[in-house]
């Protein structure tokens, strides 16, 4: 049977072999192998052009990325024939197919599940759900809008006109992850443009800023420099960070209290402040005009819907009210899974361990999976980041019985017992931080 850059089936001529330890001299900036499916490639030259950007691929630099292959891309057909031309051998028939700690009965048992997950068309998307979420976004929109169209710009409709517009984005946040993720469409261009259309009309940011940032989070989910989620020095401290920050010294911010001040600067300016310099930044120094144009629609509809009934200060008011809403919503609900897992340096476990070494899951009611946006199944959107979020209730049982079979923790926490985790983490890290400074 053909590798992954041969689809066809014959090997032809016999590929060169290597060992991990010539493999593992390849991982940097400008020279960098990795091995899928056994087959070893240079991606030195084409990381730049790699769609997911260079550093995601350039993450799995020297290691085996099999199983990140099969979970990041949903045509694999057409993404092999951009493999064939940077095959350069194959692992040596003694070596193992990943190099340091592995659980070879754990990889296989995973692909059988992911196989029967094919089998029972769990990849597969249910266009009646998806459309229901675009139409409820949209009708929000509208609400919004009509409520202080029909009631005039007073107190009482302005602040529910804040909080529909508020839940309006943080649902946008929801279908353009889905899109980003290509588990919408059959097609990953349908899917790119559509996620173009949400992130950019509907929330005024650029969609590859997002895919840049988010796919580099699952990549490596927990692992300091590598998940921009949980790379958060000199503000917050976070897992090894702590005791590293501790042990050289530093103190840029009181950490020991920065379970305080989370409050102050974490959920309310997440959106409206980092998010909003960050996206900027990337679209005018990768020159990414097409996404520049797309959030400067959303602006525009914004302050040609607001400035008649609230001139330009009082839109702008609204805008900033709208986004610390969303943004509060943002860091609770994505980090409730994250932030009190396991944080720290590379461990180059498989998949499967490193996926649930950083994932938890929180309890599911038909009110959580909306507000989340199904983000309370993290283990599942993880283990299978293609997969439609309707189905993770239904693969959800055999990933459970995958972690029982194999001793892995398969966490699920209560909603509210979640939040508090993500305090109690911040806590616990600045405490770490500050008996490290004292005593180390």
């Amino acid at each position: 049977m053909g590798g992954v850059g041969e689809p066809g089936g014959g090997r032809g001529a016999l590929l060169p072999t290597f060992r991990w330890e010539q493999i593992r001299a390849h991982s940097l900036p400008g020279d960098k192998w990795l091995v899928i499916e056994r087959r070893v490639y240079d991606i030195s030259k084409w990381a730049q052009r790699h769609p997911g950007g260079s550093r995601l691929i350039g993450h799995h630099g020297a290691e085996d990325a099999t199983e990140a292959f099969h979970a990041f891309h949903q045509d694999l057909r057409f993404v092999r024939k951009f493999l064939r031309p940077l095959l350069i051998g194959e692992l040596a028939p003694e070596e193992p197919g990943q190099d340091g700690p592995q659980d070879a009965r754990l990889i296989e048992d995973f692909r059988a599940l992911r196989q029967a997950a094919q089998d029972m068309k769990l990849f597969d998307a249910n266009p009646t759900f998806f459309a229901l979420m675009l139409g409820h976004i949209l009708a929000m929109e509208v609400l919004a809008w009509l409520l202080v169209y029909l009631l005039g710009p007073g107190w009482v409709p302005s602040v529910l006109a804040a909080l529909i517009l508020g839940v309006s984005q943080a649902q946008s946040w929801c279908l353009q992850h889905d899109l980003g993720h290509a588990s919408v469409f059959p097609t990953p261009r349908w899917n790119r443009v559509a996620q173009q259309f949400v992130m950019g009309q509907l929330k005024g940011f650029s969609a590859r800023w997002w895919n840049f940032r988010h796919f580099q989070h699952h990549a490596k989910p927990n692992v300091s420099h590598k998940d921009p989620d949980v790379t958060l020095a000199p503000i917050f401290l976070l897992g090894e960070s702590s005791v590293e920050y501790g042990r050289r010294k530093r103190r840029y911010l009181p950490y020991n209290r920065q379970h305080l001040y989370f409050f102050l600067i974490g959920p309310p300016l997440l959106t409206l402040v980092n998010f909003e310099v960050e996206n900027l930044a990337y679209m005018v120094l990768c020159l990414q005009w097409a996404d520049l144009l797309w959030a400067a629609s959303f602006y525009a509809r914004f302050l040609l819907a607001y400035v008649p009934f609230y001139g330009v200060r009082g839109a702008l008011l609204l805008y900033v009210a709208v986004r610390v809403l969303e943004s509060h919503w943002f860091v609770w609900i994505t980090q409730m899974n994250h932030i009190p897992r396991d944080i720290g340096q590379e461990k180059h476990r498989d998949w499967v361990s490193s996926q649930l070494a950083a994932t938890c899951n929180v309890e599911p009611s038909p009110f959580i999976d909306w507000f989340s946006g199904h983000l309370n199944f993290q283990i599942e959107h993880h283990l299978f980041p293609t997969m439609p979020r309707h189905n993770y209730h239904r693969v959800a049982p055999m990933v459970r019985a995958l972690c029982a079979r194999h001793g892995l923790l398969y966490e699920v926490k209560p909603f509210l017992t979640a939040m508090v985790d993500i305090v109690r983490s911040l806590k616990k890290s600045g405490d770490v931080w500050l008996d490290a400074y004292l005593h180390q």
